[in-house]
């Protein structure tokens, strides 16, 4: 049985990464989720609950508390009039289907190769956050037809590899596209829920060989839990601060971060 004082440590340590993972999910388009998976891995394996599905629990419990952001976010941004809810009706079944075929891989793979592959993606994410520029485009409206149907299941299926929401991935393609960016972050937070229910209702039926106390499937109720009750108070917090500041400088600061967290996790899988 774990170290009571190591679990209320642990404990505390999710509530403030929970409330640090709301205010990015509203503020920067990035997804609560970037942040939580390696917190819930280094937790997990922290309480001695390490093993070759750990990643999977990860990605499952991250997922579960985007479905909550997810909704809280893009309501917070509804108000304000700033969701593009075309781009969430014509991309949604392409996204969930991706997400539905992610799960499926994600269940087949081992704790490293997750790993390796989120912090290969991350490192993409952190870059393009450091380096992307406002300027670069590839088209001045959102693609239909093949490349639409190629996009969407494509960001459904990373996303859920990943464990995060559709930020990450739909940001930047709308932005690419000429969507202005205070729109894009606000649809993108639409695209959280469309991903993660398929997906977490895929992990809930994975039969989990180590797992913590209050696990269902690959879903810990418990970190879920402790998360939600700070990001539902946060995340609104980040979608008022996202239509005040200039998110630029922020999101080359956080990219750095990012890109630390995304070694670490790569040269831990490889």
């Amino acid at each position: 049985m774990p170290d009571v004082t190591l679990v209320i440590s642990m404990g505390a340590m999710l509530l403030a990464i929970g409330a640090f993972a709301g205010v990015l999910a509203g503020l920067l388009g990035v997804g609560g989720g970037i942040v939580l998976v390696p917190a819930f891995y280094h937790v997990f394996a922290g309480l001695g609950y390490d093993s070759p599905q750990l990643m999977q629990m990860c990605l499952a419990t991250s997922l579960a508390t985007i479905i909550v952001t997810s909704a809280r976010s893009v309501l917070s941004h509804n108000r304000k009039g700033a969701v593009d809810w075309d781009i969430l009706r014509g991309w949604g079944p392409g996204i969930a289907l991706g997400a539905a075929i992610g799960v499926a891989v994600a269940a087949q793979l081992r704790s490293e190769v997750l790993q390796a592959i989120f912090g290969g993606l991350a490192l993409a994410v952190a870059l393009y956050m450091v380096l992307g520029r406002s300027a670069w485009q590839l088209g001045q409206a959102m693609p239909t037809g093949p490349v639409k149907w190629l996009l969407a299941p494509l960001m459904g299926l990373l996303s859920v590899l990943m464990g995060i929401g559709g930020g990450s991935f739909g940001v930047p393609v709308m932005t690419l596209y000429g969507r202005p960016v205070h729109r894009a972050v606000a649809t993108a937070a639409g695209f959280g829920a469309i991903i993660a229910v398929p997906a977490v209702l895929g992990f809930l039926l994975v039969d989990m060989a180590v797992a913590p106390p209050l696990s269902l499937g690959a879903v810990n109720l418990a970190a879920f839990a402790l998360v939600i009750a700070m990001t539902l108070i946060t995340a609104p917090w980040g979608a008022a601060l996202a239509h005040r500041l200039d998110p630029k400088p922020l999101k080359r600061v956080f990219g750095a971060f990012l890109m630390v967290v995304a070694l670490n996790m790569l040269l831990q899988g490889l």
